[in-house]
C-alpha cells in the first residue's frame, strides 16, 4: 500500500502520521547516502588509462575509467605541439609473428582485435599526433571500454573503511559535485604540469604549452630557448630556417639517444640544430643553471641574461639600462647578445594538486617533483590500492628503460593487472607447464619473439619455476624483477626447487658519458665472451631459492638482480636472432644443464632403453615418455633384439616382413612418439 492510499484509509490523522513517516524515510536516506562504489576506478583516457581498461574488461572487473575530456587521449590534441610523434610506427619487419613485430610497434596498445594495430591508422614512420587520437578513439570504441568523458576529478582522499578491500575506500568528486567511491584506485593521467624554473625575470619567458608555432612568428629574430630535450629540439626545428640564430641553454649537456640506449633523450629526428652548432652556423648550446640566471628588458623590447647576484645588489626591477651585465666584466661572455624571445621548454611534472595529503602520494625524493612516489610494483608508497600507471610511472625504470612510453608502459599496465587479480581475485599469475625437455625451447623461443622482455629491458622479466626433481617447470612471462622476493604473494606460485630469470640486459659499458658507443670493436662475437656482450642480449640467472628482500635491495652495483648461484650470457647477435645452434642454443643448453645436473638432449627410444640399462637417473625426455606407461616406441633394432634375447617371439616371417616393408612406407605401423633414427644417431643432438 502507498502512502497516499494510507492517507485515504486512516483520514486526516492517517494523513499527519502518513507525512511524519515520509519526512522520517527521506532524512534516513539522506544520512545513510553512498556514492557509487566501484571495485577499480582509472584516472584519465589515455594509452595507458585505456590499456588497464582493456584488461579489466576483459577479466569482467566493476571499473570505471574518468576523463575530463569529451574523448580519449586529449594530451595528443595538443602535444606535441608540431604534432610530429617520435614514437616509431615501423609497419614491415620481414616477420609474421604477431609479438615479435610489436617490438618494432611503438604506438599500439595491446588487445585481441587485429584491426587494433597503429599501422592501420598512418603509413608514416613518425606518425602524427592526430592519428593517435584517432588511433584511441577507436580503441575505446570498438572495445566497449567504460569511460566517463566530460568527468573532471577534482579531489581525491580516503575514506577508513574495515570492510574494504584495502582498509579504505577511495573518495573521487568531480566537477559537479558527484563523489564516487572505489577499492583500487589507478591513476594513469601522465604528466602534465609544465616545469617552470623561477628566477629573476622568469616572467618574461614564453612557455612550450603557448608558443606559437607559426615559423613566420620568428623571422629575422634572436631566439633563445631553456631546456635540452626533445621539445626544446622539436621547437627549434620548427623555426631553425627562419631565424637569425638559436641559442639553448640547459643545465646538462645534451644527452642523445643512439648514444645513451634511452628513448626519451634527444632523437635523431629533431637534432638539426647540432649540426648548425657543430659546422659554426651561428645557432649554438650552452650549458649553465638556470637558478643563476636572471633575465632583464632593456627599452626596445629586447631581453638580456645576466646573473641574479647583479639584481641582488642593485634594483631587481631596473631595465638592462641600469643594471651590470656579465659582459662588462667579461667582454666575451657568450651570451652577450640581446634576443627577441626566450622560450621554456623543460618538460613535464605530475598534477599532485587533487590528491587530499590523506593519500600520501609524494613523500619527497629524487622524483618527488616530477613523478608521485612508488614502489618496484607500481604501488603508491603511501596508500595501499592506489596503483600509477603509464608515464607517471617512470620513476621505476627512469633513463633506465622504455616504461614512460606506450612501446613499454602497455607491458607493466598487464603486470599490475596480473598483480590485481591474484590479491582481489585470488587468480594466480599466468604459466605454462611444461616437462623439462622443453626449457631450451622455451627460453629461445621468448628471447626471439618476446615484445614485453625486450622493450622492458632489466624490469621486466621471465621466471622459470622448477618442480620436483627438475621434472617439469612453469613459465612466468614478464614479472617486475625488483619484486622477485615477493614472487610467491604477488603471483600465487611456488619457488620450492629453485628458479631461472630470463632476463635482457646491455652491457655494462654500453653507454655513458665521454664514451664512443660506435667504438671500433664494440661488439663481441665468440661465445667465451658472451658476458662481454656490449649490445642488448638475454642474461639466464639461475637460483638455488627464492632471492630475499634483502639481497634485491642490496644487489651488487649495476645488477638486475641479486647474485645468483650460476649466471650464463647468451652473446649478443647483430640481428638480435639468438637461434644460431651452435653460438646460441648449444652454451645455453649446456648450462641449462649443469644447473639442473641432467641432460636436456632430445633422446630417442633405443637411447632411452639403452640408458635405463646403464645409468640411474634418465633424462628428461626419457622421464617423458616411455616410464610414464606411454610404451616405448618400437624400431626393427629393438625388436631383433627382443626376438633373438627371447624376450619377444617372432610372429612374422621374412617374407612378410619384405612383402609389407614394400608396400607401406617406412614407418608406418610405428606407434606415435618421438621421430626414430639409426643408432648410429645416439650423437649429441642440438
Amino acid at each position: 500500500m502507498d502512502l497516499w492510499a494510507a492517507a485515504r484509509l486512516w483520514g486526516p490523522p492517517g494523513l499527519l502520521l502518513t507525512w511524519a513517516l515520509h519526512l522520517a524515510l527521506c532524512l534516513r536516506s539522506a544520512q545513510t547516502s553512498v556514492p557509487p562504489s566501484r571495485d577499480y576506478c582509472v584516472l584519465g583516457a589515455g594509452p595507458a588509462g585505456l590499456q588497464m581498461a582493456y584488461f579489466l574488461q576483459r577479466a569482467g572487473r566493476d571499473y570505471a575509467v574518468f576523463e575530463r575530456a569529451p574523448r580519449p587521449g586529449s594530451f595528443f590534441t595538443r602535444y606535441p605541439r608540431h604534432r610530429q610523434l617520435i614514437s616509431i610506427n615501423k609497419r614491415h619487419t620481414g616477420k609474421a609473428n604477431a609479438e615479435f613485430n610489436l617490438r618494432h610497434d611503438w604506438n599500439s596498445l595491446l588487445s585481441h582485435d587485429p584491426r587494433l594495430l597503429f599501422r592501420h591508422y598512418s603509413r608514416a614512420y613518425f606518425p602524427d599526433a592526430g592519428d593517435m587520437v584517432r588511433y584511441l578513439g577507436d580503441f575505446a570504441q570498438r572495445l566497449g571500454l567504460h569511460v566517463l568523458y566530460n568527468t573532471t576529478i577534482t579531489h581525491v582522499t580516503l575514506h577508513k573503511a574495515r570492510q574494504a578491500w584495502n582498509g579504505h575506500y577511495f573518495i573521487l568528486t568531480d566537477q559537479m559535485g558527484h563523489t564516487h567511491q572505489c577499492s583500487v584506485l589507478l591513476v594513469a593521467t601522465g604528466l602534465s604540469v609544465p616545469n617552470q624554473v623561477d628566477f629573476p625575470g622568469s616572467e618574461y619567458v614564453e612557455g612550450y604549452e603557448s608558443v606559437s608555432v607559426d615559423p613566420e612568428d620568428f623571422e629575422g629574430q634572436n631566439v633563445l630557448i631553456l631546456g635540452r630535450g626533445n621539445s626544446a629540439f622539436e621547437t627549434a626545428e620548427n623555426i631553425l630556417g627562419v631565424t637569425n640564430f638559436i641559442h639553448m641553454l640547459s643545465r646538462s649537456r645534451v644527452r642523445l639517444s643512439w648514444a645513451t640506449h634511452y628513448v626519451g633523450d634527444l632523437r635523431a629526428i629533431n637534432n638539426g640544430l647540432l649540426d648548425t652548432y657543430q659546422l659554426k652556423s651561428l645557432d649554438g648550446l650552452l650549458e649553465s643553471d638556470l637558478t643563476d640566471l636572471a633575465i632583464v628588458k632593456d627599452r626596445e623590447g629586447k631581453f638580456h641574461v645576466t646573473l641574479k647576484f647583479f639584481l641582488e645588489e642593485g634594483n631587481p626591477s631596473a631595465d638592462a639600462d641600469a643594471v651590470t651585465l656579465p659582459q662588462d666584466d667579461n667582454d666575451n661572455f657568450a651570451m652577450r647578445v640581446a634576443y627577441d624571445r626566450v622560450i621554456r621548454c623543460l618538460g613535464w611534472n605530475f598534477d599532485f594538486s587533487i590528491f587530499n595529503k590523506s593519500l600520501r602520494l609524494s613523500s619527497g625524493g629524487k622524483f618527488s617533483k616530477k613523478y608521485p612516489l612508488i614502489k618496484a610494483s607500481y604501488e603508491s608508497k603511501g596508500s595501499r590500492g592506489l596503483f600509477v600507471l603509464g608515464t607517471a610511472s617512470h620513476s621505476v625504470d627512469y633513463r633506465k628503460s622504455a616504461g614512460g612510453f606506450i612501446h613499454g608502459f602497455r607491458y607493466t599496465v598487464r603486470a599490475v593487472h596480473r598483480l590485481l587479480e591474484h590479491r582481489h581475485h585470488g587468480v594466480a599469475w599466468p604459466s605454462t607447464e611444461l616437462p623439462t625437455s622443453q626449457l631450451t625451447s622455451a627460453i629461445v623461443r621468448r628471447v626471439n619473439e618476446a615484445s614485453g622482455l625486450y622493450q622492458m629491458f632489466s624490469v621486466l622479466a621471465d621466471v622459470i619455476l622448477l618442480k620436483e626433481n627438475a621434472m617439469a617447470f612453469e613459465y612466468l612471462e614478464e614479472f617486475p624483477v625488483q619484486m622477485l622476493a615477493q614472487l610467491e604473494t604477488i603471483t600465487g606460485r611456488k619457488a620450492r626447487h629453485g628458479l631461472f630469470v630470463v632476463n635482457m640486459e646491455y652491457g655494462r659499458n654500453f653507454s655513458g658519458p665521454d664514451k664512443d658507443v660506435f667504438f671500433y670493436d664494440r661488439s663481441v662475437g665468440h661465445t667465451e665472451d658472451a658476458w662481454q656482450s656490449n649490445f642488448l642480449h638475454p642474461v639466464v640467472y639461475y637460483y638455488r631459492h627464492l632471492p630475499t628482500e634483502q639481497e634485491v635491495r642490496f644487489r651488487p652495483a649495476g645488477w638486475a638482480l641479486p647474485r645468483p648461484t650460476a649466471i650464463h650470457h647468451v652473446v649478443e647477435d647483430f640481428l638480435t636472432d639468438w637461434t644460431a645452434p651452435v653460438g646460441h642454443i648449444l652454451p645455453l643448453r649446456r648450462f641449462l644443464e649443469n644447473c639442473l645436473d641432467t641432460d636436456l638432449r632430445s633422446f630417442y627410444a633405443e637411447s632411452c632403453f639403452l640408458f635405463a640399462l646403464t645409468h640411474q637417473k634418465l633424462p628428461p625426455f626419457c622421464q617423458q615418455g616411455y616410464l610414464r606407461a606411454q610404451g616405448l616406441v618400437g624400431t626393427e633394432s629393438l625388436r631383433r633384439h627382443g626376438v633373438e634375447s627371447g624376450l619377444l617371439r617372432d610372429y612374422t616371417t621374412a617374407d612378410r616382413l619384405h612383402e609389407d616393408g614394400a608396400r607401406r612406407p617406412l614407418g608406418s605401423s610405428r606407434a606415435p612418439g618421438p621421430p626414430v633414427r639409426p643408432p648410429e644417431s645416439n650423437k649429441e643432438e642440438l
